[in-house]
């Protein structure tokens, strides 16, 4: 890396973080979000000395945002005919077990732009010959495609495609064997349409970053896919569902560094920031990653870091529900006005203001925020600050006994990564709680997700539908992963291609080990095959901290974030970056 300036930003919520990695030395800023991205991008790449910049990585909300804020583009869906409420009938599931009278979240095409065209495709051929007269007209910005089987035969689709764009030269236009050529038409669907309706809003932003980058005489980003690889604008705009968790997914890529470097091959990553907290599993290194996730209650069938995410973090309000219990989230204040203690306007207490009040943050918060006492007690009045932090708590409990425990897997064995703004704050009560014997925090922890955003791997992934007994599929590629199920199954289970002992037994035992048995007599289905082309990011070297040794109860302060060391635990940084914590 000697000599290369590498730089990574990532917006979040309440701040953009910025990390310059140039011959050694390591460079962070912090900048509050401005409600243009972009801007914000580029205060943050001034506030770091960003200058001859070789490779530049970002890592962006807007799509996600859109999504969950339904601030897309007008869309419409175009099905096979008779399919057209495909959407709505979703998988007929309920969206909660035990409250039936509970809502599925509106599909983002109403019904009266679902439309569909005569044509049909079987598993073994063409059925109905596609006729494009019984197409109707489209009044939309974008158009999602979905045809049913189009995933083993894509013909159709991409005629029925060129008919739309000849129609609608202007409009965003997506058909799904393009962004997720994957069997069970809702999944596929939800994923296109998600695609299509992001793809205005998204390409916006991103070209927008672009020109301000070029102006200020920046290269041109490149952006980080929910996988953890990297994308060109132009990809990013063409198929942003791609990047609808790309902020996420560069802390896990900083955590994973991060405890690679400290000698831990498993870990948990945890990061609290202002308005949310994202916790992944890391094995072997690296992240677990999954098929599909659902983003505001849309089920999106693509490959992505497997990230789980609650709606608590440092600016999280603090509120009572009905029955007078405290609760904490989702809702957040954001980076304006931000909490009550930043003095710029907040009357609601917030997660912050309970750890200024417990002296668990020092006077001046990285960014030049100096904190007013006075707002926090004024904002949270008689609730006890020690309370809301336990809520809180709580909440990311949850998440990481999910990713782990819920999984399979013995916390103890693990060691809990902390970063964000707020992780290192709440990471050894919740360490206690969880059973996990290390807490590490990078020096870097209040910019993590900016420094995985400069160590991302360049990351291209693919996926093969066969939905054949496993004996008639042929040669399989040597590396990637298959999807394998019993003959008769509705769920499949991933199995590592070239497993020893053959990719049948491999699946035997993981379903032995899933499901507590193997029906080694039965005919195995290989529904697909996915696989990936990685070329590896830049090797980063973090420069070695200041040795510290230090013991609870302490407030440390680090670049981006403040740890709270409480009583009974111990922190040593023996020249290495990251302070590993330890219970006394």
């Amino acid at each position: 890396m000697s000599g290369v300036a590498v730089l990574g930003i990532d917006v979040g919520g309440t701040f953009t973080d910025a990390v310059l990695l140039e011959g050694g030395r390591l460079s962070t800023a912090k900048v509050p979000t401005a409600r243009e991205q972009e801007e914000s991008v580029v205060a943050a790449a001034r506030a770091v000395g960003a200058a001859a910049i070789e490779r530049f990585t970002h890592g962006t909300t807007v799509a996600t945002n859109a999504l969950l804020e339904r601030k897309g583009a007008r869309t419409a869906f175009v099905a096979t005919e008779g399919f057209e409420h495909l959407l709505f009938l979703r998988r007929q599931a309920r969206p909660h077990l035990y409250r039936p009278c509970r809502d599925h979240p509106e599909p983002l095409v109403p019904l009266e732009r679902c439309v569909g065209v005569r044509e049909r495709v079987g598993p073994g051929g063409v059925l109905v010959p596609l006729d494009l007269s019984t197409l109707p007209g489209l009044d939309a910005d974008a158009v999602a495609i979905c045809l049913l089987f189009s995933f083993r035969d894509p013909t159709h689709e991409r005629a029925v495609a060129a008919e739309v764009r000849r129609r609608l030269p202007r409009a965003h236009v997506v058909a799904s064997h393009e962004v997720a050529p994957e069997f069970r038409e809702y999944e596929r669907a939800s994923t296109t349409v998600a695609d299509a309706y992001l793809g205005p809003v998204v390409a916006r932003y991103l070209r927008a970053l672009r020109d301000r980058c070029a102006a200020e005489g920046l290269p041109e980003p490149l952006v980080l896919r929910s996988s953890g690889g990297v994308a060109t604008i132009e990809e990013a705009s063409a198929h942003p569902a791609t990047i609808l968790v790309s902020g996420p997914t560069g802390g896990v890529v900083g955590a994973a560094l991060a405890a690679r470097l400290a000698g831990f091959e498993r870990a948990i990553s945890f990061d609290m920031g202002g308005t949310s907290t994202d916790v992944c599993l890391i094995v072997g290194g690296r992240a677990e990653r999954s098929a599909e996730r659902l983003v505001g209650g849309l089920p999106i069938r693509l490959p992505s870091v497997d990230v789980h995410t609650v709606g608590a973090g440092g600016g999280s309000l603090v509120w009572r529900d009905a029955g007078g219990a405290l609760r904490v989230g989702p809702e957040s204040a954001g980076a304006d006005p931000g909490p009550a203690c930043y003095g710029r306007g907040g009357e609601r207490g917030t997660v912050t203001d309970a750890n200024l009040l417990l002296g668990r943050l020092p006077q001046r918060l990285p960014g030049g925020i100096e904190l007013d006492r006075g707002a926090a007690e004024r904002a949270l009045r008689d609730l006890d600050p020690g309370a809301v932090v336990e809520v809180v708590d709580a909440e990311m409990l949850r998440a990481l006994r999910l990713v782990s425990v819920e999984r399979g897997h013995d916390p103890r064995e693990f060691a809990l990564v902390a970063f964000g703004g707020a992780g290192p704050l709440h990471a050894c009560s919740l360490a206690e709680q969880l059973g996990c014997e290390t807490v590490l925090v990078p020096a870097a922890a209040g910019v993590l997700s900016a420094l995985g955003l400069v160590a991302s791997d360049e990351r291209r992934d693919r996926v093969r539908t066969y939905v054949v007994p496993l004996e008639e599929a042929g040669e399989l590629p040597e590396s990637g992963e298959a999807d394998l199920r019993y003959r008769g199954q509705s769920f499949e289970l991933a199995v590592p291609l070239g497993a020893g002992g053959g990719i049948a037994e491999a699946f035997h035992r993981a379903h032995e080990e899933r499901y507590g048995y193997a029906d080694r007599g039965r005919q195995i289905e290989l529904v697909a095959v996915r696989t990936a082309e990685v070329v590896p990011g830049p090797h980063v070297e973090l420069p070695p901290g200041d040795p510290l040794d230090v013991r609870g109860p302490e407030v440390v302060e680090l670049a981006g974030a403040t740890c709270w060391i409480p009583p009974g635990w111990v922190g040593v940084r023996d020249g290495y970056s990251t302070l590993v914590l330890t219970r006394a």
